[in-house]
């Protein structure tokens, strides 16, 4: 019972933390990664087929092929997650499972080398640490695939013990879904056994020589045989995937993303970023995450660690021959020695195999500062698989110490000095003080990354506000590029139906061509940009104040404009542009404005054009760099009159106007030059499309107010309604009348 109440609970755990710490999933971009994968394996897809919309829509970390996209990860921890996701409406039911299903799986592990008190406080110990809760509670794959490599060490343990092929044949399913699901993982954890199964058939062919092929065939060659055949052939599963998706078996998904993302030494490259990783960065680096792991993400830090040193140097002693430590042990002393073996083997697998992986490098950041990077956020995932092993050891030194308490020299001592019942008391209240001094560690431990995640949760729902805020039916939604072109990087919660037809489309943010083609790609949508003030950033305090605005794809003939814009009391001068995607320009000077500067311009089918601008003294006609304030009125007022026909002129800069692509950005600034040598510059950009029957424009525009510079990124973006994100004299109005 204390082992089903230790797992439940530790799946309770983990499902409290996936739903308050991580409503709009973690820092960590390759959770939407398997989300998406879950999804489309509901729909029958290993791919989307998104054809000439694949840069607009291609999610984190998935590969391109022409039209065709699929993710660099293998669908197994996806398909865990989907199996939740048919059945109940939401994945983290499956982290749930997983966690509980990890902690009841550490308890057997504990019970089947040494005794049910062991299993039970291992379970414990490993359901407690940082690197368990957090690591279970988001959707990336080190903990499934550990929960398939501990069903595999308990089903083979017991092949080993009873010859039973049932669980011989269970290893072989587990440790094959393990080498689907991470084979480079599933590889390493499973080393000491594949070394283990090789001793035993050997071992049987010499001592029977010819009769080892003879029936009845012995049990260990037939029951390895049988975990053999069928773990071989998940991995001719994983071959069959390969091809499927990248066109060769021997080519991995992650391989078709990032050739040289992967075990082995020299030049590492994924993305942009690429290191040259030697054997000496590989111990240094890791030499740094097992220090960090002691002392940070073993239960209790390195309190934790400290005891499962010493239960391993204990449960070594007591597998030497005549030593009789008293800390539990199996009916069969062979069996529990050799489990025991082979689960510490798992210690220096991982770790030696780890050396050859330049992963936790990555995960680090910056090596000496264990609050940067995702190693920080997670813990070392790259070595979740020595957690159970860690956990089932620590357990073994607890239990000792408790014994020894009750049982041992220490509660003889105790009982020669005062009684059997002071002795009994004594031992409880160490117990007790024991367990405060250990939950005290473990809580400051869990507290510093739950205190980091939560300070990014808030980051998140500020950001997804707007969308809440929403009643998204039949849309469309334009992203922002934060982190390059990819969708789910960051906002994981914004992913699209495998089918790319869901109720709510998200598309990045490109350049005109590429909105405009995702526009006729969904011509019956009401269409959104979401866009925010500030750059997102991996750090929770920056600001990144976000809007969702609609926008209208509005034609005609010809559009009217109007924008106004304040002037600050420093401004002596001001220069209005207008500008084309291809550099074409027409620009107006105005000395000493007003309170206010508005510039009215007209785009018409293949020109747009500066028409007036009002300085807030009176109007002034255009003209190129400002030639216009030089003419004679009666030259002006014959300018603005061409300019109001609408006639398109030879030599357009000279009249203020600029020629037009067939689809083109259309850009109107404003910078205003202050007296005291710094400059503010309002810009607008309009995407803009020549139709048969005359001009397309997306409206509004997109606003921005930069500071020094001319032209600016997010941290310039302009918030209606948001008077504090600028500066004092700031207003950018605009408006657009269409002709029929």
């Amino acid at each position: 019972m204390l082992a089903l109440a230790v797992s439940l609970l530790a799946g309770l755990a983990v499902f409290v933390l996936a739903t308050r710490l991580f409503p709009y999933h973690s820092t960590n971009d390759d959770e939407a990664v398997y989300l998406m994968q879950a999804a489309m394996l509901l729909e029958g897809q290993v791919e989307l087929h998104a054809g000439a919309l694949a840069d607009a829509v291609r999610p984190w970390f998935f590969v391109q092929d022409g039209g065709r996209l699929y993710p660099k990860y293998s669908p197994v921890p996806s398909g865990m997650f989907a199996v939740s996701m048919a059945l109940f409406g939401e994945p983290r039911v499956t982290l749930a499972v997983v966690a509980a299903g990890n902690a009841a799986l550490v308890y057997v592990l504990g019970s089947t080398i040494f005794d049910r008190s062991v299993g039970v406080v291992a379970a414990a110990v490993f359901a407690a640490s940082p690197l368990a809760l957090l690591t279970s509670s988001v959707f990336i794959p080190y903990a499934p695939t550990t929960f398939l490599n501990l069903l595999f060490a308990v089903a083979y343990l017991r092949g080993v013990r009873n010859g039973h092929l049932p669980s011989a044949a269970a290893a072989g399913v587990a440790v094959g879904l393990a080498f689907f699901a991470r084979p480079y993982t599933a590889v390493l954890f499973a080393t000491p056994f594949i070394a283990h199964a090789l001793w035993q058939v050997v071992g049987t062919v010499r001592r029977e020589g010819v009769g080892a092929v003879r029936r009845p065939v012995p049990d260990p060659i037939r029951r390895n045989a049988l975990t053999g055949v069928l773990g071989l052939s998940f991995v001719a599963l994983t071959l069959a995937y390969n091809a499927r998706v990248t066109g060769s078996p021997l080519v991995f998904p992650y391989q078709a993303f990032a050739p040289m993302d992967g075990p082995g030494f020299g030049r590492r490259e994924l993305l942009d970023h690429s290191i040259d990783y030697t054997p000496a960065l590989a111990l240094e680096s890791n030499g740094y995450v097992l220090r960090y792991y002691a002392a940070r993400w073993m239960t209790a830090g390195p309190v934790g660690t400290l005891l499962a040193i010493c239960g391993l140097g204990l449960a070594v002693r007591r597998w030497i021959p005549g030593d009789a430590v008293s800390i539990g042990g199996t009916d069969d002393a062979d069996h529990g020695r050799t489990a025991g073996i082979l689960l510490a083997g798992v210690l220096p697998a991982v770790v030696l195999g780890n050396l050859a992986f330049w992963g936790n490098r990555n995960a680090l950041a910056t090596m000496t500062d264990p609050t940067d990077g995702l190693l920080s956020q997670f813990g070392p995932y790259y070595y979740f698989d020595t957690l159970p092993v860690l956990a089932v050891f620590a357990g073994v030194a607890l239990v000792a110490a408790w014994r020894t308490l009750r049982r041992g020299r220490v509660h003889a001592w105790l009982t020669a000095r005062t009684s059997t019942n002071g002795a009994r008391r004594v031992a409880i209240a160490v117990a007790l003080v024991s367990a405060l001094a250990i939950g005290g560690a473990n809580a400051a431990v869990v507290s510093t990354p739950v205190e980091r995640h939560a300070a990014h949760t808030e980051k998140f729902e500020t950001a997804y506000e707007p969308f809440e805020e929403a009643d998204l039916e039949n849309a469309l939604v334009f992203l922002p590029p934060e982190y390059g072109e990819w969708l789910g990087h960051p906002f994981q919660a914004l992913r699209n139906d495998p089918g790319l037809d869901g109720e709510v489309v998200y598309a990045l943010d490109g350049g005109v061509e590429r909105d405009f083609a995702v526009l006729d790609a969904y011509p019956d949508r009401t269409y959104y940009r979401y866009a925010a003030h500030g750059e997102w950033s991996p750090d929770p305090d920056d600001e990144y104040v976000p809007t969702l605005q609609e926008v209208t794809l509005r034609e005609g003939t010809s559009f009217d404009g109007e924008t106004r814009v304040g002037t600050l009391t420093t401004v002596e001068s001001a220069i209005v542009r207008l500008e084309t995607t291809d550099g074409e320009t027409a620009t107006h000077r105005v000395h000493e404005p007003g309170d206010a500067v508005t510039v009215e311009w007209r785009v018409t089918d293949g020109r747009a054009e500066l028409v007036t601008v009002d300085d807030g003294t009176g109007s002034n006609e255009t003209g190129d760099d400002g030639a216009g304030l030089d003419k004679p009125a009666n030259d002006r007022a014959g300018s603005t009159e061409s300019a109001e026909d609408g006639a398109e002129s030879a030599e357009p800069v000279e009249n203020g106007s600029v020629a037009l692509d067939d689809v083109d950005d259309l850009a109107l600034s404003v910078t205003m030059h202050e007296t005291v040598g710094s400059s503010l510059t309002y810009r607008q950009e309009v995407p803009v499309r020549s139709t048969d029957e005359g001009v397309e424009v997306l409206w509004p525009a997109e606003r921005t107010v930069c500071t020094l510079v001319t032209r600016c990124a997010d941290e310039g973006t302009y918030v209606p309604g948001e008077p504090d994100l600028s500066l004092d004299g700031v207003s950018f109005e605009t408006e657009l009348d269409g002709r029929e």
